[in-house]
């Protein structure tokens, strides 16, 4: 058996693989946000290829695109280690990243609320030049020889790739403002605009679920005390289910609330305004923050067989409770003041990794491979 401090051999890294599939997503996402309208205009899908250059455009925006294609052109290259590298691995990752900004802006010509444009296509093909010729350059340290690959030996077992992947973006996902702290996979009220759209009438499928009277403050209260301890509890057990039984658990517990927090109080902040970046920080919150706290504590040392299953568990009943209570008209009041501007694809990111969240956790949690403890 291969101890955590071995020497690793040169092999494809799955945390590259599955930070590749997520940020495609991602990318998709941002670049077809809002999925609604689709038409055909007659134009070819590369017209964007003859137009002239954009009259009007910032440095902000060629900054933002650039670095935007950065890391997929890196993780391209890390993707194909060692199959492919060096000069080669260059090449196969800025012909990967061209395709990708190509087909993104070539879709973008049948959806009436995106324009595409050659200067996009261009600066995000540059981007992921740039990201893979430092992946290509790096991967080897960045694999091979990397302390964090090796700290990530030692702290988490051997099918924890995809786990690390989905933890790493459950902070991101508190980006998108929520009317419930760690309130992930409110998917119903979307689900209900779409079908109103699709059927031109006015369906909301959370009366169809929970017919019945307003909902009382006390009920909006408790609703959010379960939500955010559910929600928090299933994904520490998550974190703590891939662990190995001498990684330092309150120290990566507390990492990762840690940044969900910081991002929370970030993002509340530069979406409204900087007297807002606590404002998730209510009665119902705190609640379940200090449960999730005390769920999480007790099930620290649990089998990780037990951990897995109630992480599960926790993670369905916090989208079952978020998904049949009504909107919370507080909150509606305060996502009013939220003015998107330059962050439109942004924010269509952050809110496919707010709905989706959960969802992807599940799916991971229930793998075939850890039947199997591989420690």
């Amino acid at each position: 058996m291969t101890t955590p401090d071995a020497p690793a051999e040169k092999r494809g890294s799955a945390v590259s693989r599955a930070s590749l599939l997520a940020y495609m997503l991602l990318i998709i996402y941002a670049s077809w946000f809002p999925f609604s309208g689709w038409r055909g205009s007659g134009l070819s899908p590369f017209i964007f290829l003859n137009i002239t250059m954009p009259q009007y455009w910032t440095g902000f925006d060629v900054v933002v695109n650039i670095i935007g294609y950065v890391p997929l052109g890196m993780l391209f290259a890390l993707a194909v280690y060692p199959r492919v590298h060096g000069i080669w691995a260059i090449l196969v990752a800025s012909i990967l990243g061209v395709l990708v900004s190509g087909t993104m802006e070539a879709v973008q010509t049948y959806l009436p609320s995106r324009v595409p444009s050659n200067l996009d296509f261009f600066t995000n093909s540059a981007g992921g030049v740039v990201g893979a010729i430092i992946g290509a350059f790096g991967a080897r340290s960045y694999l091979d020889e990397s302390r964090l690959y090796r700290l990530r030996q030692r702290l988490f077992a051997q099918h924890a790739s995809l786990g690390l992947v989905l933890l790493a973006l459950w902070p991101l996902a508190q980006i998108y403002p929520q009317p419930y702290l760690f309130g992930h996979g409110q998917i119903l009220p979307i689900l209900s605009n779409w079908l109103s759209k699709l059927l031109d009438a006015n369906i909301d499928l959370i009366a169809l679920l929970r017919p019945g009277a307003a909902m009382s403050v006390e009920q909006y209260w408790l609703s959010e005390t379960i939500i955010t301890a559910c929600g928090m509890t299933g994904a520490m057990l998550t974190l703590l289910c891939i662990a190995r039984r001498g990684a330092p658990r309150a120290l990566l517990v507390g990492a990762v609330l840690t940044a969900a927090v910081v991002f929370k109080s970030l993002s509340s902040s530069l979406f409204f305004t900087p007297d807002n970046a606590f404002v998730w920080v209510t009665p119902g919150a705190q609640g379940g923050f200090l449960i999730g706290l005390i769920m999480v504590s007790g099930l620290a040392f649990a089998p990780h067989v037990a951990q897995r299953r109630l992480a599960a568990v926790t993670l369905v009943l916090s989208l079952l409770v978020v998904n049949t209570i009504p909107v919370n008209p507080y909150f509606s009041a305060t996502l009013s003041g939220w003015v998107q501007g330059k962050f439109l694809n942004f924010n269509g990111a952050a809110q496919f990794l707010s709905l989706m969240w959960p969802f992807f956790a599940l799916w991971f949690l229930l793998l075939p491979s850890h039947k199997l403890n591989r420690q």
